[in-house]
């Protein structure tokens, strides 16, 4: 395979480990790496780009290992977005964003930033890979950065603005359980719930981790220690001209 630029990303930050075990095992692979990142934990903020047009975006800049560290004052998307018009160079051939710290499943993976990066890519007609480890406090970066590189090997022969979406359990390489295709854990999966502070303002938490999750979902083949692996799809247009009929018809009568 010949080497690609290749932009790494993610949305806990460009000091967080994940990325500073990622971006070495992308680029032993003989690759071109291209690492910018937002400057602080950026979680939860999907494809957010508000308030970033027409203003100068403030950055940060360390080196480790050989490899150079772009931290950028935005989200994981924009940083997408800037790599892909040139602030850093020639545009990425590809995208891998991670490691995430925390698993990223089910049908909420919208609001993910490390997800809404590989959807920014293909947006543009660039393929990605969003990983993640199944952990708040990891112990084997080194296991999801492996499955990272040999799924970034995968996806280079398939069509451009392919996205695939990667959970990895928190053990050794040796001890995974397998590599499964995994659907989405259905919305009423989601442990994010509701509650009040006790000074009386809304708030949102994390629910533990239900039981019985849906057979063949991410949720339950990661907690089986399955690799699980979704490819996904951005906005897409329904070829269905119902909608449109049917209100055309309705405004007739104003005329």
């Amino acid at each position: 395979m010949a080497p690609l630029r290749v932009l790494i990303t993610n949305d806990d930050g460009y000091q967080a480990p994940g990325i500073r075990a990622l971006a070495p095992a992308i680029a032993e692979l003989g690759h071109e790496v291209l690492v910018v990142a937002p400057m602080d934990d950026q979680s939860g903020v999907g494809s957010a780009r508000a308030g970033m047009v027409g203003r100068p975006i403030r950055t940060a800049l360390e080196e480790e290992g050989g490899i150079t560290y772009h931290g950028i004052d935005g989200t994981p998307a924009l940083a997408v977005t800037l790599a892909s018009v040139g602030a850093f160079g020639a545009a990425p051939d590809l995208v891998v964003s991670g490691i995430n710290r925390g698993h990223n499943i089910g049908v909420p993976i919208f609001h993910s930033g490390t997800v809404a990066a590989g959807l920014t890519a293909a947006g543009q007609g660039t393929s990605a890979v969003a990983i993640s480890i199944d952990s708040d406090d990891p112990d084997h970066w080194a296991t999801s950065a492996a499955v990272a590189a040999e799924a970034l090997t995968w996806i280079v022969p398939e069509p451009a603005g392919t996205v695939l979406t990667i959970n990895v359990p928190d053990r050794p390489l040796d001890q995974l359980a397998g590599v499964r295709h995994a659907s989405l854990a259905p919305i009423k999966r989601s442990r994010i719930s509701g509650a009040t502070a006790p000074t009386g303002e809304p708030m949102i938490v994390l629910e533990p981790r239900r039981p019985d999750p849906v057979p063949d979902s991410d949720e339950a083949l990661l907690a089986a220690g399955f690799v699980t692996v979704t490819p996904i799809i951005g906005i897409r247009e329904v070829k269905d001209d119902a909608a449109a009929t049917a209100l055309a018809k309705r405004l007739s009568s104003y005329r």
